[in-house]
Parts: C-alpha cells; sequence; structure tokens
C-alpha cells in the first residue's frame, strides 16, 4: 500500500530549497547565491520579525518567521552543496548548545543565579573558540546602537563602569563640546561617533535599550510626519518652516489629546 503521509514542513521546506539550488532544473538566481550575498536578506528579515511582533498581527508574526526560517535553510543548503554541514547539523548544534546552557534544566544542576550561569557558560564557550577578551564575541554586524550597548554592558562587568547614571550624562555634555570644537570632516564624525556611544552609555545606565528605543522614535517620526502632510493636503513641499512646524505641533497636540 503506497504511504500518501505529507512530508513534515520543515522536509517539505527542504526539499524545496534543494530543488532550487539543484544545477539540473533549479532557479537561476538561488543557484548564484551565497552565504555573503544573502546575508543583508537575513538580516532584513530578522527586522521584517521585529516589526511584525510591534504590529501585534499573528498572521503577519507567522508570515515573517516564514520567511526568516527560509534564511537558515537557504545557508544551511548553500553549506550542505559545499559539503561543509547542513540543516541538521544546525539543528543538532543549536540542540546542543541550549541543553549545555540549561543545566539546571537538562543537567541536573542546582538552579541560582540562572542569567549569571548563562553568562559564565558562555565565557567558557568563547574562551575555547578563539579571542578571550572580554569583549570577544560581539558581532561586528550588529547595529551600531545595539553593538555599543553590548560593548558597555560586557565592560560593566568586569568593572569597567560609570558607578551611577551622572558620569555619562557628564560625558554627553563634555563629547557636545567636542564636536562643536571639531576642525575638519574627519574629527567631526569621529566626534559624533564618540558622542552617540555617550549616549547609549547613559541609556543603558538609565535601564533603557538604545536600539529598541532609537527604533520608537523612528516609528513615532515616521507616523507624525505622515500626519503632518495630511493635514497639508498630501505635501509639505512648497510651505515655509513656520508653516510645516505648526502642522508638527498639531499633530503632536492630537496625539497627546
Amino acid at each position: 500500500m503506497t504511504n500518501t503521509a505529507s512530508p513534515a514542513p520543515i522536509d517539505r521546506l527542504l526539499a524545496i530549497m534543494r530543488q532550487l539550488r539543484n544545477p539540473d532544473g533549479g532557479c537561476e538566481w538561488d543557484l548564484a547565491q551565497s552565504f555573503a550575498t544573502i546575508a543583508p536578506y537575513t538580516i532584513e528579515e530578522a527586522y521584517e520579525v521585529a516589526d511584525a511582533i510591534v504590529g501585534g498581527d499573528p498572521a503577519a508574526i507567522c508570515d515573517e518567521l516564514g520567511d526568516l526560517l527560509l534564511q537558515v535553510v537557504f545557508h544551511a543548503q548553500i553549506a550542505a552543496d559545499d559539503g561543509l554541514f547542513d540543516f541538521d547539523d544546525v539543528a543538532n548544534a543549536i540542540s546542543d548548545k541550549m541543553e549545555r546552557r540549561h543545566p539546571h534544566i537538562f543537567g541536573g544542576a542546582a538552579t541560582g543565579d540562572v542569567r549569571r550561569q548563562w553568562e559564565a557558560i558562555k565565557a567558557d564557550e568563547r574562551s575555547e573558540n578563539g579571542p578571550q577578551g572580554a569583549l570577544a564575541g560581539i558581532a561586528l554586524s550588529l547595529p551600531a546602537l545595539l553593538r555599543a550597548q553590548k560593548l558597555q554592558g560586557r565592560a560593566a562587568r568586569v568593572g569597567f563602569d560609570w558607578p551611577d547614571s551622572n558620569g555619562p550624562r557628564d560625558k554627553i555634555a563634555e563629547e557636545l563640546a567636542e564636536v562643536a570644537e571639531a576642525k575638519d570632516p574627519a574629527a567631526r564624525h569621529e566626534e559624533i561617533g564618540d558622542l552617540l556611544f555617550a549616549v547609549v552609555n547613559y541609556a543603558r545606565k538609565l535601564g533603557v535599550d538604545a536600539e529598541s528605543a532609537l527604533r520608537d522614535a523612528n516609528r513615532k517620526f515616521a507616523r507624525r510626519f505622515a500626519a503632518m502632510e495630511d493635514r497639508a493636503g498630501g505635501t509639505l513641499t512648497g510651505l515655509s518652516l513656520d508653516a510645516q512646524e505648526a502642522h508638527w505641533q498639531a499633530v503632536k497636540a492630537s496625539e497627546a489629546r
């Protein structure tokens, strides 16, 4: 008797990707891709998942998670085609890691400070797999604000930190002055970077996630700007700055109500 049962969803997806990457009848675009060319799409899809979560639409979250999963499958198939590893290796590696990092759940260890335990295990993993400095392993490709926050957090764990938020706040004033004193574009570039780093540090000391805060500020600005355009009949082009400011203040006032 023929087994007509449908394949498991993940097996169906893996089969689709194998066919897309098959030199005999596959997709020309998919065949031309590499880890490097796909990486920007992977980052983009992760952000689209985050946007869908903010939107609160379960169907959109499901759809975007599917797009992100496709990126994992795509990378794994590229690796399989090159004889490096395959999707099962990826799944087994993360399963091993999660069990290793949760000894209080899977290893019979006593439950204690779970976060401290997690960080200690990660530190041991870093020491085994590469550079051993306190800042090792923080991805260069992270968004700049997020990476700054992680760098500062790691430094703080070994004691390199302000005792309170006053230090970072004063550092912002210092960096602002240095921006004003910068004599050329290269110096302004460097000083603006230092200023942004100081702002991230201040946010961290206040318990604010700088990346999330700026993302929310971007959304707020885009929402208010669109409302300004609506009030102005579809475009701000040709309006004086005073007229544009009046629309901006009206939009803010309407939100406050």
